[in-house]
Order: C-alpha cells, then sequence, then structure tokens
C-alpha cells in the first residue's frame, strides 16, 4: 500500500516540476532562481503614490492569486516604505493580498 502510494505521488509531481522548470528555460536571460522569485508577481504601471493616505493607485494585468482581471485601482501598502521605492510611471511587478477586507501590495520591486 505505501509503495503504491509513492509511485502515485511521483507519478502526480514529477511532470509538474519538470513543467515549471522547462518553462523557466523558454524565457532566456531569466535565471530559474529569478523566474521562481517572480512567479506569482502581477505586471504593472504606478498612476499615483499617496503618502499620506498609505496607499498606490496602479495600472495592473491579471492578478492570478486574486484571480483579478486587468484594471486600475487604488490598494493600501503592507509598509508605507514601499511607497519610497516607486513612483508615477514606474513599471512594476507586485503581489498582492486581501489583509483584513482591503487590497493590500504586500511586495513590489521596479521592473527592468
Amino acid at each position: 500500500m505505501k509503495l503504491a502510494t509513492l509511485l502515485l505521488a511521483t507519478t502526480l509531481v514529477l511532470p509538474a516540476a519538470a513543467a515549471f522548470a522547462e518553462d523557466a528555460h523558454h524565457r532566456p536571460g531569466v535565471p530559474v532562481a529569478q523566474a521562481n522569485a517572480n512567479a506569482g508577481l502581477a505586471d504593472g504601471v504606478i498612476r499615483k503614490v499617496d503618502n499620506d493616505a498609505k496607499k498606490i493607485t496602479i495600472k495592473h494585468g491579471p492578478i492570478q492569486s486574486l484571480d483579478m482581471p486587468a484594471m486600475t485601482m487604488v490598494f493600501q501598502v503592507k509598509e508605507p516604505a514601499m511607497l519610497e521605492q516607486v513612483k508615477a510611471g514606474d513599471k512594476v511587478k507586485f503581489a498582492a493580498e486581501k489583509l483584513g477586507g482591503a487590497y493590500t501590495v504586500t511586495k513590489i520591486e521596479k521592473a527592468d
């Protein structure tokens, strides 16, 4: 029974892991570690930074983790220091979560 379970798990997990690794290799110039670090990040362009309200407006592509289509919206930020990293017009990659009922940017970095 244990052997059957192990074989089944191996059959299901290894092809998925191989497919993910293969996908990273199809992006020339992107190291696998960087591709893994950027997995789950959405693309966006900063439209407005509101330091007083601790909010940021981002025109973004789909956010897979939130099942959200592309749009422009206002987010709260998890850490106010994030607002110092960007300005209107910057292209970014970011992660967002729904925290305490509010859509909140939890990670942000300038895109290349």
